[in-house]
């Protein structure tokens, strides 16, 4: 069962253990949706592939990134489950070790299509397709992973934006 256009697009950022990057990038897509708008429109979550941190806040070093950078952090840690695949409309992976668990782990290819590497939106990270994992690090860590999901997050928008036209379309037409 595919989402239906009655029900908001659904997006979910994967990471590890869904404590720092995919928190992070949920918050900044998140922003980047309530500011064009659209939140009536997208939901936004996020999860890890592993379940270590499962129940638990994110990084307080990722919260005080995002908190001084302007946006909010409310956020409770959990697995990404094979049964979420039919309620999102896409996946995102965080990096490449990310992308191939999730699609592994997809029953349908259908499934699979909806899994995609954030970076991939971007126009140029320097960095390659992956935000590299700030838990071992710095707060340094934490701002360059910031750094690199702030533009891909609003070129991500960008590329959600026909579907949603779509599905408007599709609603008004029945």
């Amino acid at each position: 069962m595919s989402p239906s256009s009655r029900h908001p697009y659904r997006v979910c950022f994967v990471c590890t253990g869904n404590i720092c990057r995919s928190p992070m990038a949920a918050a900044v897509f998140r922003a980047r949706v309530e500011e064009a708008g659209l939140g009536a429109l997208i939901e936004v979550d996020s999860a890890g592939t592993g379940g270590w941190f499962e129940g638990e806040e994110a990084d307080g070093r990722a919260v005080e990134t995002l908190l001084t950078s302007g946006y909010t952090s409310g956020h409770t840690a959990r697995r990404f489950r094979q049964e979420w695949f039919a309620e999102r409309d896409l996946v995102i992976a965080l990096d490449r070790g990310h992308l191939r668990e999730l699609r592994a782990l997809a029953p349908t290819p259908e499934d699979r299509a909806k899994v995609r590497l954030l970076l991939s939106h971007a126009d140029d990270t320097g960095d390659g397709l992956d935000v590299p994992d700030p838990y071992y690090g710095d707060r340094e860590g934490f701002e360059h992973a910031l750094a690199l999901i702030e533009p891909a997050a609003a070129a991500l928008l960008e590329a959600v934006r026909p579907a949603l036209d779509n599905r408007q379309e599709a609603a008004h037409d029945r």
